[in-house]
């Protein structure tokens, strides 16, 4: 078993539970620091670790494209190549080719593209992708899907379902017997009767985790949120659940509550690169005047290395001389926040205290009040 159900809230569908992989363990729900070229942005993977991180994204497309699998296989895998040695999830590249490549046109077959690096052309079938991510090593694959537009017609994702739906069986056909675990992806768009559709076939499929996909692409937050309810129940209980895309602190409660366990975003360092800090007591942003003479931390409830020993008047300057340590010390904040949060998130649950700990936090996060 990939997953063990430890402890389900008694007052929401919020869960606790645990993943094990051929690289290590990993408590949920969980929130994945993006590593989408093989690194995370402007950190030290030893701080990201130190952190509390117990797994990281990277994503399959990008580095196929750039330094390509081979040197990567060379090299021992990606665990090797980047110098880490906990769990690696790898996406696919389908949210990639739907929003980067220059050009694109699918086919029942694969994916046809154009490089956003060089414009060279690629044509990728499902099985290639599965070969990629096994080349790299990664402990948790995610097979290649179509993702659409928001607003999109009902045909327009049908289409995308169907395909995605017989990408899911050929790619778990050419998984073989791997060790590296396969996760399945529901598509649908807004349709509820298609999301429905697609997660009770993907289901009968028997992948080893289950991703929500195609959410957060412009859609309104209820929308999302009726979304992943309606498919984290139609979900087996006994394997994980990942809302893939999902990074704000308010989204992934809100997700928690509704039985998801796995969560991915950049904005944790991208954020943090652009001067904005996440706090419990909302967003900060560093390079405003008001801070030029604020000696106390980023966060007065943090306990990262940043808030530990720099004050906000501080990081201000160095965002200010353009000092490459500001970047690096806001997203280092951000990712242990985020960290911090599903620490928190897990130890609420375990006492059925989670609707109360979001009420609070929310409440703090939103009127940006330093509990």
């Amino acid at each position: 078993m990939m997953y063990k159900l430890i402890h389900q809230d008694k007052n929401t569908k919020a869960r606790l539970g645990k993943i094990s992989t051929a690289h290590g363990d990993l408590d949920t729900p969980a929130f994945m620091p993006v590593g989408t070229h093989a690194t995370i942005k402007g950190l030290m993977l030893k701080d990201v670790a130190e952190a509390g991180a117990q797994i990281m994204l990277s994503n399959a497309y990008h580095v196929y494209l750039r330094p390509g699998t081979e040197i990567i296989k060379k090299a021992g895998g990606l665990h090797k190549f980047m110098g880490w040695d906990k769990p690696i999830l790898t996406d696919s590249g389908g949210y990639q080719v739907f929003s980067l490549a220059l050009f694109r046109k699918m086919h029942d077959r694969g994916v046809e593209f154009q490089s956003h690096i060089d414009g060279l052309k690629h044509f990728l079938t499902p099985e290639d992708v599965i070969r990629i991510q096994q080349d790299l090593g990664s402990d948790i694959m995610m097979p290649l899907d179509e993702c659409v537009h928001y607003p999109c017609t009902k045909e327009q994702s049908r289409t995308a379902m169907e395909r995605t739906l017989a990408w899911a069986k050929r790619s778990k056909d050419a998984k073989g017997d791997s060790p590296a675990k396969l996760f399945g992806i529901v598509q649908g768009a807004t349709y509820e009767d298609l999301r429905l559709e697609c997660a009770k076939r993907m289901v009968e499929m028997d992948f080893d985790g289950y991703s929500i996909g195609g959410v957060s692409v412009g859609e309104s937050s209820n929308l999302i949120y009726n979304i992943l309810e309606l498919v984290a129940a139609e979900l087996p209980a006994d394997k994980p659940r990942y809302a893939m895309g999902i990074g704000y602190p308010f989204d992934i409660l809100e997700a928690v509550e509704r039985g998801v366990d796995m969560f991915d975003c950049v904005i944790p360092t991208r954020y943090g690169r652009n001067g904005t800090a996440f706090t419990s007591c909302g967003k900060i942003a560093i390079r405003n005047a008001g801070y030029a003479e604020d000696l106390g931390p980023l966060d007065p409830q943090c306990g990262c290395y940043t808030c530990l020993n720099f004050s906000r008047a501080y990081l201000r300057h160095l965002f200010n001389a353009k000092e490459m340590l500001g970047l690096i010390l806001l997203s280092l904040h951000n990712v242990y926040f985020f960290l911090d949060l599903m620490r928190a998130v897990r130890r609420e649950i375990a006492k059925d205290n989670f609707s109360q700990f979001k009420q609070m936090f929310l409440m703090n996060y939103n009127n940006q009040i330093c509990a």
